[in-house]
């Protein structure tokens, strides 16, 4: 049981709680108690791909919470609320409205390497405390701005074009550390008004798509079933994009004993595989090879 459970996740439970959710599954399966987690928050309004790592897949969790992510979202013109989203209370109003040409012509703006503020109700640390508990305290929250990438952004829905609009839903793709809340926020701005996302939707994380994603009452039939391994995917899986390095098995020893390989000069991130089994994400510069993540296979 060591790999990735892809969960569709829906409206209205948290990462954490998707997590649990997991792990239910797996005692109800009879697979036992195994290490879970997950590769990148989604907040509880956002639903789709959330990767769950179990077993050793654990250990690439954090280099999933540092790959690219695809949103689809949806703005609502003409409130602002301190969240940001429609969970929030209304913090500012507006009475103009965008047309579809108007917000096509401001997207450029936003493609790119761009600065942005992290919204209040976030899990940033401020001064040690989460900046959503010091926000919910009444505290006046400032948020620094960061610097992201969005790679690509478009409209998604062109419905209404012509007219002022009351939403309208993009599809962004982002480096990580990106906040979806805050860029909806500025876009709104940027088109003379004021707004808030009603629907955010993750469609890609990493190398992990909706289409290997899996709701939690299809995983609750298969765990019921005893079937819950069907609905997993390998470990390397999370690695797609990562070269693989054949490897013999005393090199493969050696690598899981934490040793150096020396050998033909090589390059960047690697996987070194014995046969079909993954032994270490490993580092390549020059003739040496370190072990980055070792896994217990």
């Amino acid at each position: 049981m060591h790999g990735w459970i892809i969960l569709d996740k829906p409206h209205g439970l948290g990462s954490t709680q998707a997590v649990s959710a997991v792990k239910r599954a797996l005692r109800q399966s009879g697979a036992g108690k195994w290490k879970v987690g997950h590769g990148g928050t989604l907040d509880p309004l956002a639903t789709g791909v959330l990767p769950v790592a179990i077993g050793e897949a654990t250990k690439l969790a954090g280099r999933m919470l540092d790959s690219d992510k695809i949103y689809d979202f949806t703005v609502s013109f003409g409130v602002q609320t301190d969240t940001l989203d429609l969970e929030g209370k209304e913090i500012a109003s507006s009475g103009h409205r965008p047309s579809l040409a108007d917000v096509e012509a401001v997207l450029p703006a936003f493609t790119g390497p761009i600065e942005q503020a992290p919204p209040a109700y976030s899990a940033i640390l401020i001064d040690g405390q989460r900046a959503y508990d010091l926000a919910r305290a009444g505290q006046d929250v400032e948020m620094k701005s960061r610097a992201v990438t969005i790679h690509a952004l478009a409209i998604a829905d062109r419905q209404g074009e012509g007219r002022g609009l009351a939403s309208v839903t993009l599809t962004a793709h982002v480096s990580k550390g990106t906040y979806i809340r805050s860029l909806a926020r500025d876009i709104a701005l940027a088109l003379g008004t004021v707004g808030h996302v009603t629907m955010l939707r993750r469609v890609k994380a990493g190398p992990f798509t909706l289409e290997t994603a899996i709701s939690l009452d299809k995983l609750d039939e298969a765990a019921r079933g005893g079937g819950i391994a069907q609905c997993m995917l390998p470990l390397t899986a999370g690695l797609d994009d990562i070269p693989a390095l054949p490897v013999s098995p005393d090199d493969a020893l050696a690598l899981r004993q934490g040793k150096v390989l020396v050998g033909k000069p090589h390059t960047g991130l690697m996987l070194a595989m014995e046969g079909d089994t993954p032994v270490a994400l490993v580092e390549a510069s020059g003739p040496e090879i370190r072990v980055v993540r070792g896994f217990n296979l």
